[in-house]
């Protein structure tokens, strides 16, 4: 035992009293060793007191402890104990609330049964729907100058990386520069997606039509507004803290994007979509519950079902279907995803999260798996935007502390 602190001082950073810290000791939280030779006192381990004093922080106030942590403090990565941390930062953008979803105080559900893309871009980047920055969006870069890609998703890679070289706009850092920029880097990732399609850019369609050009069905293009504009941004998920850590290095919008594009493609993020797919289309072609124990025995848990943070169920997945079945109610795809979503609520009370839904929308759509997660990644760019620019204004440099486990 290195530092200790006498009962009274031990008492204090506890805010307890003996009998409480001795039972402390008694449970094995705190180490103590004799006192000065001819007493009867006890000294108590000063890093143990701390630490459970940190704990006991972080159960009283959470975020504190773990704000302490992403900030770079190491006591507050100590408080966090052995079971790790969940970063929390400030931010204005976007609250996950008994069972709802808003975007700067309005319901997002509202906002996609009413408003444009632009207009939710506008609100997250600005604060202000009515905005609009830098309309009409157009990207003015040469898209002919990067490799043609296999897939929409490594073309929007490539024209990121592309961009942020070479757009001197992107060297910009000024406040008042931030929306015009990112309106460029939404635009160029719409005018990627109509490349990779062998489409000449229509910059003065709305970003849901210009989608649902590209994608060659004009009669999606309301159900892919709502998906944009439900997708758009959804708190601090794996892809939207790699653009704020990105952002606080001083990266370029473009750079921030790429990086959060990159982490949006893991199994456990971005790419959930794609088991809902397959398991929708298995089971457009047999049982709907033969499907689900199928991908099930597959993958561990059934895919596109249950959220942690709705643990009564997804609203983003819930309006999308919904629309979904107000559109094509007799769809082959609508009836086995009904019939997918009655078969597990047999066996369990998860309901049916955002990606089912995406898969439905990309399966009825007669899009390919891939498009779900492209339809991801346009969707939320809006939101990672928003994060970068936040954390910009802010003018945070997120470093979190490693706390050593390794040998000595």
């Amino acid at each position: 035992m290195t530092a200790s602190l006498t009962t009274a001082q031990a008492c204090e950073q506890l805010g307890v009293k003996p009998a409480t810290l001795y039972a402390y000791v008694s449970r094995g939280l705190i180490r103590s060793v004799p006192g000065p030779s001819g007493t009867r006192q006890r000294r108590y381990d000063a890093g143990d007191v701390q630490a459970l004093a940190g704990r006991q922080a972080t159960r009283r106030d959470p975020q504190a402890g773990v704000q302490a942590a992403v900030q770079g403090s190491l006591d507050g990565l100590r408080a966090g104990g052995a079971g790790g941390v969940t970063p929390i930062l400030d931010s204005a953008l976007t609250r996950i609330e008994d069972g709802g979803l808003a975007y700067r105080g309005v319901d997002a559900l509202g906002l996609a049964d009413t408003a444009t893309v632009e207009e939710v871009a506008a609100l997250l980047w600005t604060g202000d729907p009515g905005t609009r920055p830098a309309l009409p969006l157009r990207a003015r870069l040469n898209l002919t100058r990067h490799p043609r890609a296999d897939t929409p998703l490594e073309a929007l890679g490539y024209a990121l990386t592309y961009a942020g070289a070479h757009d001197p706009d992107a060297l910009d850092t000024r406040p008042v520069t931030g929306p015009r920029q990112a309106a460029r880097i939404l635009t160029l990732l719409h005018a990627t997606a109509e490349r990779h399609a062998r489409l000449p850019p229509a910059p003065d369609l709305p970003l849901h039509a210009r989608l649902a050009r590209t994608w060659g069905r004009p009669d999606g293009a309301d159900l892919l507004r709502r998906a944009l504009i439900l997708l758009a941004d959804h708190e601090l998920n794996v892809s939207a803290f790699t653009a704020r850590v990105t952002a606080s290095g001083g990266a370029s919008l473009a750079h921030c994007t790429l990086a959060a594009l990159s982490a949006l493609q893991g199994p456990r993020h971005g790419l959930g979509a794609l088991h809902a797919h397959d398991l929708l289309s298995a089971a457009l072609n047999g049982d709907a519950r033969a499907a689900l124990r199928d991908a099930t025995r597959r993958l561990g848990h059934a895919p596109g079902f249950g959220h942690a943070l709705y643990p009564h169920g997804d609203p983003r997945a819930r309006a999308l279907l919904d629309a979904l079945n107000a559109q094509f109610p007799d769809h082959p795809v609508t009836r086995a995803t009904h019939a997918v979503i009655r078969a597990h609520a047999g066996d369990t009370a998860e309901l049916p999260n955002v990606d089912l839904a995406l898969a439905a929308l990309t399966l009825v759509l007669g899009r390919p798996a891939g498009d779900a997660v492209t339809l991801f990644a346009l969707a939320r760019a809006t939101g990672w935007l928003a994060h970068a620019l936040e954390t910009r204004a802010g003018g945070q440099f997120i470093r979190p502390r490693a706390r050593y486990v390794g040998p000595a």
